[in-house]
């Protein structure tokens, strides 16, 4: 299994190009290319920069496999800066958890998901068709609760599960 650490400020490419590329295997299906392409990993590479260089109150972890990250996830305060999302369910929110495919099934999204959310009650959103996902975290004890975010954007819906 991967090791899990902090990250560290050269850690944005790799993190930027493992959530680019999780989001080509995941929303492919859903969503228009221009989500997942080189303009997209140029925002992502910024976007990890930034976020490491002042992670605020966020909790950051990536999973590292003989040095190359493989996996990261991400989680921070609850906030409904979308007001199609509604209120916040709970506490804690997680942002972001990818995993390269070639480590699914290895633990490392359950230790990435333990790394930044342990036991506190949380919230996310996934995609409601993502039923690789959606066992996840229903196995972490999470649960749909109603919301739903319907997005022009996405050939979709987002649901949120809580915990």
């Amino acid at each position: 299994m991967p090791s899990i650490r902090p990250p560290r400020p050269d850690d944005a490419e790799a993190m930027a190009w493992v959530h680019n590329t999780g989001w080509r295997e995941t929303y492919s299906h859903i969503l228009p290319e221009r989500f997942y392409d080189d303009a997209a990993l140029e925002r992502r590479r910024q976007m990890w920069r930034r976020i490491l260089a002042e992670p605020g109150e966020r909790r950051l972890a990536v999973a590292d496999s003989a040095g190359q990250v493989v996996g990261l996830a991400m989680a921070g305060p609850a906030t409904a800066d979308d007001p199609d999302r509604g209120t916040p369910a709970r506490e804690l929110e997680l942002n972001v958890l990818y995993v390269r495919p070639g480590h699914h099934g290895s633990g490392a999204g359950q230790a990435l998901l333990d790394a930044v959310l342990g036991t506190a009650s949380a919230q996310l959103w996934v995609a409601e068709d993502n039923a690789r996902a959606r066992a996840f975290y229903a196995r972490n004890g999470f649960h749909p609760d109603g919301a739903r975010n319907d997005d022009e954007e996405f050939d979709g819906a987002e649901v949120r599960l809580v915990r």
